[in-house]
């Protein structure tokens, strides 16, 4: 791979921090500073090293030393990380995908997002809803449900940013009535989430889970809804700040 402008200069700022470094080592008269690895194997042996390495291990190299860190936030380690990262997820988000960040940002905003339970109204209007009813629901109703009769595919449900919420034209269960939803969160004194769900008009309140996807799943009683994949969608989903 060429090497860039940016990691050039990136290379001249770690041989500046490294020599500095060395010659505090040898203030010191410390023993150790010459059996350093990176030291010992200079920048690119310790890069092809990196590269072999977890997420997790590269991001713990990060707090060794300055030198250490000049290598292991470096975008062509990060890079190939961030794409294996996103192989198979649902959702990318929105707050990884701001401009001008390193691929080291991009990869821990991921990450972080991707604990998150507290769902937004962005989260809701980004993404299209496969619709089921769930055996709670009366006879009537799943027997016009393809999910239960395996006759079409599943309903889809859309949720609006005006607070609205429908469906398809033709969805024999729809009917054309009026609704619209609200995302309610209880916070207590301390910061802590008491009670997180969507309400939709005065049904039953719809818990809401994350997937190992990255998905979203909203339940209750009566029926789930499932968020649809569109990882590949420009510019990614959620809201575009983190929100834990």
């Amino acid at each position: 791979m060429t090497e860039s402008v940016a990691e050039r200069k990136k290379r001249k700022r770690w041989r500046r921090s490294w020599e500095v470094e060395e010659e505090e080592e040898e203030e010191r008269g410390s023993e150790f500073g010459s059996q350093d690895p990176l030291v010992v194997l200079g920048y690119d042996l310790m890069m092809k090293i990196l590269r072999n390495l977890d997420a997790r291990s590269v991001a713990l190299s990060l707090l060794v030393c300055r030198g250490w860190h000049g290598v292991a936030c470096s975008d062509r380690l990060w890079a190939p990380m961030c794409k294996e990262l996103c192989v198979g997820k649902a959702h990318i988000p929105r707050w990884s995908k701001v401009p001008g960040l390193s691929k080291l940002d991009i990869y821990s905003r991921a990450v972080i997002d991707s604990k998150r339970g507290r769902i937004r109204r962005e989260d809701l209007c980004d993404h299209v809803w496969e619709f089921h009813f769930t055996t709670g629901a009366p006879d009537y109703w799943r027997n016009l449900d393809p999910y239960w009769k395996g006759t079409g595919p599943l309903m889809r449900r859309y949720f609006h940013p005006d607070g609205s919420h429908t469906a398809d034209p033709d969805d024999k269960v729809w009917g054309g009535h009026e609704c619209c939803y609200s995302v309610v969160t209880g916070i207590m004194a301390d910061g802590k989430i008491r009670e997180h769900y969507v309400r939709i008009n005065r049904r039953p309140h719809l818990c809401i889970s994350r997937r190992q996807d990255w998905g979203w799943e909203m339940s209750n009683f009566l029926c789930a809804y499932s968020s649809i994949p569109d990882a590949s969608k420009e510019g990614g989903t959620g809201p575009p700040y983190e929100d834990m």
